[in-house]
């Protein structure tokens, strides 16, 4: 069983400090979501004695199952939900997380501010954009993205930034300045980019949330690398 251990988390915390560092931002502008999709309660729990308080899990269902027990030793924990999200879970979702980083088309800004005007609660979310224009992967295409801001922010939608997944094996700091670029356009201030392997590029670019999760805990287990 793979543990996330305090030793790692302070590697990942010193590397984020540097980059910050190099890029002349401050630290706290930079906020660590450890990963913790496929990871049991226990291998969770030794994160969140450190003192890590923030989570990013892929499935609704399985955030469902594990989180609540964690939450009520660990109150103040926030969970983000970070993977592809359908329509018909949007209420869950909404009870259940405090971010969502996947809003990417029409229908699930329909669902999710029915569920939030339902629940009386205003989950800020990412718009997750396909950066790379991959049709295998979830993300609104960039030509879509002004229409879909516009459909968010008037079912009352608190957008507060832009997610991305960078093709795999190539260097993601264009997609990442790309993503950056984008965001300001709009106006959005905060940039959701940069996971084990590339992070630090990410900071460098401007990067407000990375996703940290084999560094953390490991390789995941076989049945779940090509999920």
């Amino acid at each position: 069983m793979a543990e996330a251990t305090p030793d790692k988390l302070r590697t990942i915390q010193t590397a984020m400090a540097q980059a910050c560092k190099i890029a002349r931002r401050e630290p706290d502008d930079v906020q660590l979501i450890a990963v913790s999709k496929t990871r049991n309660a226990a291998e969770i729990r030794p994160l969140l004695a450190a003192g890590h308080r923030l989570f990013g899990e892929n499935r609704v269902a399985e955030a469902a199952e594990k989180w609540p027990g964690l939450r009520a030793e660990y109150p103040d924990a926030k969970l983000h939900l970070i993977g592809q999200l359908q329509s018909n879970k949007a209420d869950e979702a909404v009870a259940l997380f405090d971010c969502i980083h996947s809003l990417d088309r029409p229908s699930l800004v329909s669902a999710l501010g029915k569920a939030m005007r339902a629940q009386g609660k205003r989950v800020p979310c990412f718009v997750q954009v396909n950066i790379g224009e991959e049709p295998q992967k979830g993300g609104c295409a960039i030509a879509d993205l002004p229409a879909l801001l516009n459909q968010a922010r008037a079912a009352d939608i608190p957008v507060i930034g832009l997610m991305c997944l960078p093709p795999a094996d190539i260097e993601p700091a264009p997609f990442f300045a790309l993503l950056a670029e984008l965001a300001a356009r709009h106006d959005l201030k905060q940039l959701s980019m940069g996971m084990s392997d590339d992070f630090e590029t990410a900071i460098m670019l401007g990067a407000t949330h990375i996703r940290v999760g084999t560094a953390l805990f490991g390789e995941r287990p076989r049945q779940f690398e090509a999920k």
